[in-house]
């Protein structure tokens, strides 16, 4: 599972050749949550609210670079890496 990202101590992952609808996975401490990419939603696991917000403020500002990433992982070829928060 590749790492694209990394801020304020939270990363996030994309799996080659992953289940719909196009999602990434964001790690906080022992929290984890997959979201959706299109609309931000939390497809499953839970986040504090703090990492929920700085996660999907990151998402509105790299929504193309996430949606590009989610394309190259179904071929599969290698991700890019995705600018942090900051």
């Amino acid at each position: 599972m590749p790492r694209i990202c990394e801020f304020y101590g939270i990363v996030i992952y994309m799996y080659f050749g992953d289940h719909n609808p196009p999602h990434f996975h964001a790690i906080y401490g022992e929290h984890e949550a997959q979201i959706r990419i299109d609309d931000g939603s939390v497809l499953r696991g839970f986040l504090p609210r703090t990492a929920s917000t700085l996660v999907h403020e990151w998402l509105e500002l790299r929504r193309s670079d996430l949606t590009e990433n989610w394309r190259l992982a179904q071929v599969p070829a290698p991700l890019l890496p995705v600018e942090p928060l900051e």
